[in-house]
Protein backbone atom coordinates (compact mmCIF):
# COMPACT_ATOMS: atom_id res chain seq x y z
CA UNK A 1 0.00 0.00 0.00
CA UNK A 2 1.10 3.55 -0.68
CA UNK A 3 1.70 5.88 2.25
CA UNK A 4 -1.24 8.13 1.30
CA UNK A 5 -3.60 5.14 1.25
CA UNK A 6 -2.37 3.93 4.62
CA UNK A 7 -2.96 7.38 6.09
CA UNK A 8 -6.44 7.63 4.55
CA UNK A 9 -7.32 4.13 5.75
CA UNK A 10 -6.32 4.97 9.32
CA UNK A 11 -8.48 8.11 9.17
CA UNK A 12 -11.46 6.17 7.84
CA UNK A 13 -11.10 3.48 10.50
CA UNK A 14 -10.83 6.06 13.28
CA UNK A 15 -14.05 7.77 12.16
CA UNK A 16 -16.03 4.59 11.51
CA UNK A 17 -17.86 2.54 14.10
CA UNK A 18 -20.18 0.41 11.95
CA UNK A 19 -18.28 -1.55 9.33
CA UNK A 20 -19.50 -4.04 6.72
CA UNK A 21 -17.30 -6.52 4.88
CA UNK A 22 -18.54 -8.13 1.69
CA UNK A 23 -17.21 -10.24 -1.17
CA UNK A 24 -18.29 -11.53 -4.58
CA UNK A 25 -21.20 -13.82 -5.38
CA UNK A 26 -20.34 -17.51 -5.11
CA UNK A 27 -17.72 -16.99 -2.37
CA UNK A 28 -14.63 -19.19 -2.49
CA UNK A 29 -11.84 -19.84 0.00
CA UNK A 30 -10.07 -16.56 -0.67
CA UNK A 31 -13.26 -14.50 -0.40
CA UNK A 32 -14.41 -16.11 2.86
CA UNK A 33 -10.90 -16.37 4.33
CA UNK A 34 -10.08 -12.71 3.68
CA UNK A 35 -13.49 -11.52 4.92
CA UNK A 36 -13.20 -13.43 8.20
CA UNK A 37 -9.55 -12.49 8.72
CA UNK A 38 -10.39 -8.79 8.33
CA UNK A 39 -13.50 -9.23 10.50
CA UNK A 40 -11.47 -10.74 13.33
CA UNK A 41 -8.82 -8.02 13.03
CA UNK A 42 -11.35 -5.17 13.12
CA UNK A 43 -13.18 -6.73 16.08
CA UNK A 44 -9.88 -6.55 17.94
CA UNK A 45 -9.86 -2.82 17.20
CA UNK A 46 -13.19 -2.46 18.97
CA UNK A 47 -15.27 -1.96 15.85
CA UNK A 48 -18.80 -3.16 15.19
CA UNK A 49 -18.29 -5.38 12.15
CA UNK A 50 -20.59 -7.54 10.05
CA UNK A 51 -19.69 -9.86 7.19
CA UNK A 52 -22.45 -9.99 4.56
CA UNK A 53 -21.92 -12.21 1.52
CA UNK A 54 -24.25 -12.42 -1.51
CA UNK A 55 -25.02 -16.13 -1.16
CA UNK A 56 -23.94 -19.30 0.60
CA UNK A 57 -20.39 -20.62 0.61
CA UNK A 58 -19.04 -24.20 0.39
CA UNK A 59 -19.43 -26.57 3.33
CA UNK A 60 -15.68 -27.18 3.47
CA UNK A 61 -15.17 -23.56 4.61
CA UNK A 62 -17.70 -23.63 7.44
CA UNK A 63 -15.12 -24.75 10.00
CA UNK A 64 -13.39 -21.36 9.75
CA UNK A 65 -13.56 -19.30 12.97
CA UNK A 66 -16.64 -17.03 13.24
CA UNK A 67 -18.06 -18.29 9.93
CA UNK A 68 -21.36 -18.93 11.70
CA UNK A 69 -21.81 -15.16 12.08
CA UNK A 70 -21.73 -14.47 8.33
CA UNK A 71 -25.02 -13.10 7.00
CA UNK A 72 -26.19 -14.51 3.66
CA UNK A 73 -27.77 -11.68 1.70
CA UNK A 74 -30.07 -13.88 -0.37
CA UNK A 75 -31.45 -15.48 2.79
CA UNK A 76 -31.96 -12.31 4.89
CA UNK A 77 -32.14 -9.27 2.60
CA UNK A 78 -34.08 -6.99 4.94
CA UNK A 79 -31.67 -7.37 7.84
CA UNK A 80 -28.66 -7.11 5.53
CA UNK A 81 -29.98 -3.96 3.85
CA UNK A 82 -30.54 -2.32 7.23
CA UNK A 83 -26.97 -3.08 8.30
CA UNK A 84 -25.49 -1.85 5.01
CA UNK A 85 -27.52 1.38 5.12
CA UNK A 86 -26.26 2.11 8.66
CA UNK A 87 -22.62 1.38 7.82
CA UNK A 88 -19.96 4.10 7.94
CA UNK A 89 -17.43 2.04 6.03
CA UNK A 90 -17.70 -0.91 3.64
CA UNK A 91 -14.79 -3.17 2.70
CA UNK A 92 -15.14 -4.97 -0.61
CA UNK A 93 -12.84 -7.98 -0.78
CA UNK A 94 -11.77 -10.25 -3.64
CA UNK A 95 -13.67 -8.37 -6.35
CA UNK A 96 -13.31 -4.98 -8.01
CA UNK A 97 -16.66 -4.22 -9.63
CA UNK A 98 -19.88 -3.92 -7.61
CA UNK A 99 -21.93 -5.96 -10.08
CA UNK A 100 -19.94 -9.01 -8.95
CA UNK A 101 -22.12 -9.00 -5.80
CA UNK A 102 -25.27 -9.90 -7.75
CA UNK A 103 -28.42 -8.80 -5.94
CA UNK A 104 -26.41 -6.65 -3.53
CA UNK A 105 -25.50 -4.24 -6.34
CA UNK A 106 -28.40 -1.83 -5.75
CA UNK A 107 -28.00 -1.42 -2.00
CA UNK A 108 -24.22 -1.08 -2.27
CA UNK A 109 -24.50 1.46 -5.10
CA UNK A 110 -26.85 3.59 -2.98
CA UNK A 111 -24.97 3.22 0.31
CA UNK A 112 -23.78 6.38 2.04
CA UNK A 113 -20.74 4.60 3.48
CA UNK A 114 -17.19 5.07 2.24
CA UNK A 115 -15.59 2.10 0.49
CA UNK A 116 -12.21 0.42 0.80
CA UNK A 117 -11.34 -2.15 -1.87
CA UNK A 118 -8.80 -4.94 -1.28
CA UNK A 119 -8.45 -7.07 -4.39
CA UNK A 120 -6.00 -8.73 -6.76
CA UNK A 121 -8.01 -8.98 -9.99
CA UNK A 122 -7.33 -7.01 -13.14
CA UNK A 123 -8.98 -3.75 -14.24
CA UNK A 124 -10.61 -2.47 -11.02
CA UNK A 125 -13.56 -0.08 -11.12
CA UNK A 126 -13.19 3.33 -9.48
CA UNK A 127 -15.71 3.34 -6.62
CA UNK A 128 -13.60 3.26 -3.45
CA UNK A 129 -12.02 5.92 -1.27
CA UNK A 130 -9.05 3.60 -0.91
CA UNK A 131 -8.22 1.09 -3.62
CA UNK A 132 -5.60 -1.46 -2.61
CA UNK A 133 -5.25 -3.38 -5.84
CA UNK A 134 -2.29 -5.56 -6.79
CA UNK A 135 -2.57 -8.16 -9.53
CA UNK A 136 0.88 -9.57 -8.72
CA UNK A 137 -0.27 -10.88 -5.33
CA UNK A 138 -1.63 -14.43 -5.36
CA UNK A 139 -4.68 -13.89 -3.17
CA UNK A 140 -6.76 -11.32 -1.36
CA UNK A 141 -5.90 -13.15 1.86
CA UNK A 142 -2.21 -12.36 1.38
CA UNK A 143 -3.22 -8.75 0.73
CA UNK A 144 -5.15 -8.66 4.02
CA UNK A 145 -1.97 -9.86 5.75
CA UNK A 146 -0.01 -6.99 4.14
CA UNK A 147 -2.88 -4.59 4.91
CA UNK A 148 -2.74 -5.38 8.62
CA UNK A 149 1.04 -5.11 8.51
CA UNK A 150 0.87 -1.72 6.76
CA UNK A 151 -1.38 -0.42 9.54
CA UNK A 152 1.30 -1.39 12.06
CA UNK A 153 -0.76 -4.18 13.62
CA UNK A 154 1.03 -7.32 12.48
CA UNK A 155 1.29 -8.42 16.12
CA UNK A 156 -2.51 -8.61 16.34
CA UNK A 157 -2.62 -11.57 13.96
CA UNK A 158 -3.49 -14.56 16.12
CA UNK A 159 -4.10 -18.20 15.27
CA UNK A 160 -7.72 -17.63 14.21
CA UNK A 161 -6.79 -14.84 11.81
CA UNK A 162 -3.85 -16.89 10.56
CA UNK A 163 -6.13 -19.89 9.87
CA UNK A 164 -8.37 -17.70 7.70
CA UNK A 165 -5.47 -16.14 5.79
CA UNK A 166 -3.74 -19.47 5.20
CA UNK A 167 -6.94 -21.04 3.87
CA UNK A 168 -7.43 -18.30 1.29
CA UNK A 169 -3.83 -18.36 0.12
CA UNK A 170 -3.84 -22.16 -0.10
CA UNK A 171 -7.06 -22.35 -2.13
CA UNK A 172 -6.26 -19.47 -4.49
CA UNK A 173 -2.81 -20.82 -5.31
CA UNK A 174 -3.94 -24.41 -5.86
CA UNK A 175 -2.00 -25.48 -2.75
CA UNK A 176 0.92 -23.18 -3.69
CA UNK A 177 1.48 -24.61 -7.17
CA UNK A 178 0.33 -21.69 -9.32
CA UNK A 179 2.77 -19.20 -10.81
CA UNK A 180 1.37 -16.42 -8.62
CA UNK A 181 2.95 -18.11 -5.56
CA UNK A 182 6.03 -16.01 -4.85
CA UNK A 183 8.85 -16.11 -2.33
CA UNK A 184 6.93 -13.43 -0.40
CA UNK A 185 3.92 -15.76 -0.28
CA UNK A 186 6.07 -18.47 1.27
CA UNK A 187 7.48 -16.04 3.82
CA UNK A 188 3.93 -15.06 4.80
CA UNK A 189 2.99 -18.74 5.08
CA UNK A 190 6.04 -19.39 7.27
CA UNK A 191 4.94 -16.59 9.60
CA UNK A 192 1.43 -18.03 9.79
CA UNK A 193 2.77 -21.48 10.66
CA UNK A 194 4.92 -19.90 13.36
CA UNK A 195 1.72 -18.48 14.85
CA UNK A 196 0.53 -22.03 15.48
CA UNK A 197 -1.74 -22.99 12.62
CA UNK A 198 -2.01 -26.66 11.70
CA UNK A 199 -1.43 -26.44 7.95
CA UNK A 200 -1.99 -30.18 7.43
CA UNK A 201 -5.34 -29.99 9.24
CA UNK A 202 -6.42 -27.00 7.14
CA UNK A 203 -5.63 -28.92 3.95
CA UNK A 204 -7.57 -31.90 5.29
CA UNK A 205 -10.58 -29.74 6.19
CA UNK A 206 -10.75 -28.22 2.72
CA UNK A 207 -9.69 -31.05 0.41
CA UNK A 208 -10.20 -34.31 2.29
CA UNK A 209 -13.83 -34.07 3.35
CA UNK A 210 -15.49 -35.36 0.20
CA UNK A 211 -18.96 -36.87 0.21
CA UNK A 212 -19.76 -39.96 -1.86
CA UNK A 213 -21.97 -37.83 -4.12
CA UNK A 214 -19.20 -35.30 -4.67
CA UNK A 215 -16.82 -38.00 -5.89
CA UNK A 216 -19.54 -39.45 -8.11
CA UNK A 217 -20.09 -35.98 -9.57
CA UNK A 218 -16.35 -35.73 -10.23
CA UNK A 219 -16.57 -39.03 -12.08
CA UNK A 220 -19.44 -37.68 -14.19
CA UNK A 221 -17.47 -34.50 -14.89
CA UNK A 222 -14.51 -36.48 -16.16
CA UNK A 223 -16.80 -38.66 -18.26
CA UNK A 224 -18.07 -35.47 -19.90
CA UNK A 225 -14.54 -34.20 -20.58
CA UNK A 226 -13.97 -33.25 -24.22
CA UNK A 227 -10.67 -32.40 -25.92
CA UNK A 228 -10.00 -30.28 -28.99
CA UNK A 229 -6.39 -31.34 -29.64
CA UNK A 230 -5.71 -29.04 -32.58
CA UNK A 231 -6.48 -26.05 -30.33
CA UNK A 232 -4.92 -27.47 -27.15
CA UNK A 233 -8.25 -27.03 -25.37
CA UNK A 234 -10.25 -29.24 -23.02
CA UNK A 235 -13.66 -28.57 -21.51
CA UNK A 236 -16.23 -30.13 -19.21
CA UNK A 237 -19.99 -29.57 -19.17
CA UNK A 238 -22.53 -30.37 -16.48
CA UNK A 239 -26.26 -29.97 -16.96
CA UNK A 240 -28.59 -29.13 -14.11
CA UNK A 241 -30.04 -32.64 -14.35
CA UNK A 242 -26.59 -34.22 -14.02
CA UNK A 243 -25.83 -32.10 -10.97
CA UNK A 244 -29.18 -33.01 -9.41
CA UNK A 245 -28.49 -36.71 -10.01
CA UNK A 246 -25.62 -36.45 -7.53
CA UNK A 247 -27.27 -33.94 -5.18
CA UNK A 248 -24.58 -31.36 -6.00
CA UNK A 249 -23.88 -28.87 -3.24
CA UNK A 250 -22.19 -25.47 -3.29
CA UNK A 251 -18.48 -26.01 -3.92
CA UNK A 252 -18.76 -29.60 -5.17
CA UNK A 253 -17.19 -28.70 -8.53
CA UNK A 254 -14.47 -26.50 -7.02
CA UNK A 255 -11.18 -27.31 -8.75
CA UNK A 256 -12.68 -29.76 -11.27
CA UNK A 257 -11.58 -27.56 -14.18
CA UNK A 258 -7.97 -28.18 -13.15
CA UNK A 259 -8.32 -31.84 -14.16
CA UNK A 260 -8.94 -30.68 -17.72
CA UNK A 261 -5.97 -28.30 -17.55
CA UNK A 262 -3.73 -31.12 -16.28
CA UNK A 263 -3.97 -32.99 -19.59
CA UNK A 264 -0.71 -33.07 -21.49
CA UNK A 265 -0.52 -30.32 -24.11
CA UNK A 266 -3.62 -28.44 -22.91
CA UNK A 267 -3.31 -24.64 -22.71
CA UNK A 268 -6.97 -23.71 -22.17
CA UNK A 269 -9.49 -25.51 -19.98
CA UNK A 270 -13.08 -24.71 -19.08
CA UNK A 271 -16.04 -26.05 -17.17
CA UNK A 272 -19.62 -25.08 -18.05
CA UNK A 273 -22.29 -25.63 -15.39
CA UNK A 274 -26.00 -25.09 -15.86
CA UNK A 275 -27.35 -23.18 -12.87
CA UNK A 276 -31.01 -23.95 -12.33
CA UNK A 277 -31.61 -21.09 -9.88
CA UNK A 278 -30.25 -18.24 -11.99
CA UNK A 279 -30.88 -19.75 -15.41
CA UNK A 280 -27.28 -18.95 -16.33
CA UNK A 281 -24.45 -21.12 -17.50
CA UNK A 282 -21.60 -20.58 -15.01
CA UNK A 283 -18.15 -20.79 -16.58
CA UNK A 284 -14.72 -21.30 -15.02
CA UNK A 285 -11.66 -20.90 -17.22
CA UNK A 286 -8.02 -21.84 -16.65
CA UNK A 287 -4.95 -21.53 -18.84
CA UNK A 288 -1.23 -22.11 -18.97
CA UNK A 289 1.43 -19.70 -20.15
CA UNK A 290 0.50 -16.31 -21.56
CA UNK A 291 -2.99 -17.10 -22.82
CA UNK A 292 -5.23 -14.67 -20.89
CA UNK A 293 -8.54 -16.19 -19.87
CA UNK A 294 -9.26 -12.82 -18.22
CA UNK A 295 -9.30 -11.13 -21.62
CA UNK A 296 -11.07 -14.12 -23.23
CA UNK A 297 -13.85 -14.10 -20.64
CA UNK A 298 -14.27 -10.32 -20.73
CA UNK A 299 -14.57 -10.41 -24.50
CA UNK A 300 -17.07 -13.27 -24.79
CA UNK A 301 -18.66 -14.26 -21.46
CA UNK A 302 -19.17 -11.10 -19.40
CA UNK A 303 -16.53 -12.14 -16.89
CA UNK A 304 -12.93 -11.65 -15.93
CA UNK A 305 -10.33 -12.46 -13.33
CA UNK A 306 -6.65 -13.24 -13.75
CA UNK A 307 -4.48 -14.11 -16.72
CA UNK A 308 -4.59 -17.84 -15.93
CA UNK A 309 -7.85 -18.09 -13.97
CA UNK A 310 -11.14 -16.38 -14.70
CA UNK A 311 -14.87 -16.83 -14.60
CA UNK A 312 -17.85 -15.85 -16.68
CA UNK A 313 -21.48 -16.55 -17.44
CA UNK A 314 -23.81 -17.07 -20.38
CA UNK A 315 -27.53 -16.45 -20.79
CA UNK A 316 -27.68 -18.97 -23.64
CA UNK A 317 -28.59 -22.61 -23.14
CA UNK A 318 -25.84 -25.07 -22.21
CA UNK A 319 -25.66 -26.41 -25.79
CA UNK A 320 -25.67 -22.91 -27.28
CA UNK A 321 -22.96 -21.79 -24.88
CA UNK A 322 -20.77 -24.75 -25.77
CA UNK A 323 -21.37 -24.11 -29.47
CA UNK A 324 -20.37 -20.46 -28.99
CA UNK A 325 -17.22 -21.44 -27.09
CA UNK A 326 -16.17 -23.93 -29.76
CA UNK A 327 -16.91 -21.45 -32.57
CA UNK A 328 -14.74 -18.76 -30.96
CA UNK A 329 -11.66 -20.91 -30.41
CA UNK A 330 -10.32 -20.87 -34.00
CA UNK A 331 -9.87 -17.09 -33.63
CA UNK A 332 -7.27 -17.89 -30.96
CA UNK A 333 -5.49 -20.67 -32.82
CA UNK A 334 -2.18 -18.79 -32.93
CA UNK A 335 -2.22 -18.06 -29.17
CA UNK A 336 -3.26 -21.62 -28.30
CA UNK A 337 -0.80 -23.41 -30.55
Amino acid sequence: MEAKDIKKTKTLLQSSENIVITCHKGPDGDAIGSSLALYLYLKKQGKSVTVIVPDDFPFFLKWLPESEHIILYDADKDAANTIINKADLIFTLDFNALHRTGDMLEVLSNASAKFIMIDHHQQPDDYAEVTYSDTTICSTCQMVYHFIDALGDINTIDTDIANCIYTGIMTDTGSFRFRSTTSTTHRVIANLIDLGIDNAKIHQNVYDSNSYNRLQLLGKSLTNLKVIPELNTAYISLSAEEQNDFNAQKGDTEGVVNYALSLQGIKLAAIFKEDQNSGLIKISLRSKGDFSVNEFSRAHFNGGGHTNAAGGASTLSLKETLDKFISILPDYKKELS
